[in-house]
């Protein structure tokens, strides 16, 4: 056992979170003893059970804690073409799945259909479905918002599914695995959008202003 450091209760937690998603990480979920934690952290098992009261606590709060770090991660810049934007959050997601690779097959595949863990999952998810139609140009006739949502939602719980396969088998490589997600949502969103979902945006989207309309112009080289 480590030597015990005094910590406020605050500092604890936050201690074990990090022996807990290092744990998580480096192997299967049914391979981690809370004794181990415990171990670890340097503290006694009494203590350990007192911030978090059995194993499944203890990965929901590492997964909490890593859905709100990838959310604030995510970059959604209206400076960026939406391709940019997408790529930055797949990449954002992808980083931390190779990382944490049994954790995330835990969360998908051991505890599927936990509720704990779908609720941390279906709230990341409606999180960035909302921050993507903030940031998409939306046709004016009604019923746009509506229709794009639903893509949106379908998509997300599409490249959930992709990825959680790709790092049990890994059928493809990771530029591979990023372009048909990315390519998957430009393709189903082209139909319902003002603009092109491809394009950059315009001076006037990125200024909010009311200068022209004016398309970033293509590098010269």
């Amino acid at each position: 056992m480590s030597p015990r450091q005094r910590l406020s209760p605050a500092g604890r937690r936050a201690q074990l979170l990090a022996v807990g998603a290092r744990l998580f990480a480096a192997r299967p979920y049914d391979d981690v003893l809370m004794e181990e934690v415990a171990e670890e952290a340097g503290v006694s098992r009494a203590l350990l059970y007192r911030h978090f009261s059995s194993k499944h606590a203890l990965f929901a709060a590492v997964y909490q804690q890593a859905a709100d770090r990838l959310l604030a991660e995510t970059r959604l810049d209206p400076a960026d073409s939406l391709v940019e934007q997408l790529v930055q959050g797949i990449e954002v997601h992808l980083d931390y799945f190779v990382a944490n690779r049994h954790a995330v097959l835990a969360a998908n595949r051991v505890l599927a259909g936990d509720p704990v863990i779908q609720t941390i999952m279906t709230n990341e998810l409606d999180a960035l479905r909302t921050r993507l139609l903030a940031v998409l140009p939306l046709a004016e006739e009604g019923g746009a918002r509506e229709a794009v949502s639903g893509v949106l939602k379908s998509w997300l719980v599409f490249v959930q599914v992709l990825c959680v396969d790709w790092l049990a088998h890994e059928t493809c490589t990771r530029t591979q695995l990023r372009d048909v997600c990315v390519g998957a949502v430009l393709g189903a969103l082209r139909p319902l959008l003002a603009e092109d979902p491809g394009a950059r945006p315009s001076r006037k989207r990125i200024l909010g202003g009311d200068v022209e309309d004016c398309e970033s112009a293509p590098s010269q080289g």
